[in-house]
């Protein structure tokens, strides 16, 4: 992948009311891939936030990607073990690490 520019991603406001409907779906048997993937899930969720990210040549299926390999952790927020702050800002360093910036040749 390729980066255009520098981009800069801020943590959003907690989905308090979404990530409850996640949770009582994962608690209801439903796989967290899923729950997470899915049209209503924190992966769109995200994307609609941070979607600059396309236009610094991180694709959206690369970014649904980094996001699943984080699962645990977004598991251990929705379950109260991690704060939003905590988990999102992890998330955010995890795609940070994944860009490279165009002059390197990537």
């Amino acid at each position: 992948m390729t980066v255009t520019a520098p981009v800069t991603l801020h943590v959003p406001d907690e989905p308090t009311a979404a990530a409850e409907r996640w949770l009582d779906a994962i608690q209801a048997g439903t796989d967290l891939v899923a729950v997470l993937s899915a049209d209503d899930g924190l992966v769109a969720w995200l994307w609609s936030r941070w979607n600059t990210l396309a236009g610094a040549g991180l694709s959206r299926g690369q970014f649904d990607a980094i996001v699943l390999e984080y699962r645990r952790e977004l598991w251990l927020w929705l379950a109260g073990e991690r704060t939003w702050a905590q988990a999102c800002s992890g998330l955010v360093g995890r795609i940070n690490r994944r860009l490279v910036p165009a002059s390197t040749g990537g």
